[in-house]
């Protein structure tokens, strides 16, 4: 395993960037703040300096990605305006384009056991990024008659939680976990088949 080090005193990102690539290799938990900072190249005395303990610095690593996670939701949210149909789909999407390229962070988020309450800025991270998936939610559901409309809050919340399943059952190269069809197919035929049921889509579209 290659030592990172660090540039211009940035220890505490160094030590961030160390622990992702450890939680990559062997998950959230599978790790020592020692072998976080002999991957960093520093002494583990130094990693105190700034994180009390691994969950501290895990807390870390998932607040950096709900930063992340945020903005690309955002921005999906936006690229697919003006449609509200479009911009509801493009956030589903990067949901699994965010798994796949952010896996570190991904897993210090939604499987080292880190509470989203951790601490107020986390707290913060994580509701912007759920956020965005409820405005979209929001604005489709605009399309459905009052008295059928599910809560934004309940609609986003469905779609999240098909989005997390593919991630974790197809997307994650899970052992015995295959499937005849791309992630990308099965969460684009899931939502489509969960939005023809709410009546916004026809049903041959």
């Amino acid at each position: 395993m290659s030592k990172r080090g660090y540039h211009h005193g940035n220890l505490r990102q160094a030590l961030v960037d160390a622990a992702l690539l450890l939680i990559e290799e062997m998950g959230p938990t599978g790790f020592t703040l020692s072998e976080a900072a002999k991957t960093a190249g520093v002494t583990p005395a130094a990693v105190y300096r700034h994180f009390e303990g691994r969950e501290q610095l895990i807390a870390e690593c998932a607040l950096q990605g709900h930063d992340i996670f945020a903005d690309l939701m955002e921005h999906a949210f936006a690229d697919g305006q003006p449609s509200a149909l479009a911009a509801f789909e493009a956030t589903g999407r990067a949901y699994l384009a965010f798994a796949r390229k952010y896996p570190g962070h991904y897993m210090a988020m939604f499987e080292s056991g880190t509470s989203v309450n951790a601490t107020p800025e986390l707290a913060a991270a994580a509701a912007k990024s759920r956020g965005v998936l409820e405005r979209a939610a929001l604005a489709l559901s605009e399309h459905i008659p009052v008295e059928k409309r599910p809560p934004p809050a309940m609609f986003s919340a469905h779609i999240w939680a098909m989005s997390h399943g593919v991630v974790e059952l197809f997307a994650r190269g899970r052992p015995g976990a295959t499937a005849p069809f791309s992630p990308e197919d099965l969460l684009e035929s899931g939502i489509g088949i969960y939005l023809r049921g709410l009546g916004l889509i026809a049903p041959d579209a």
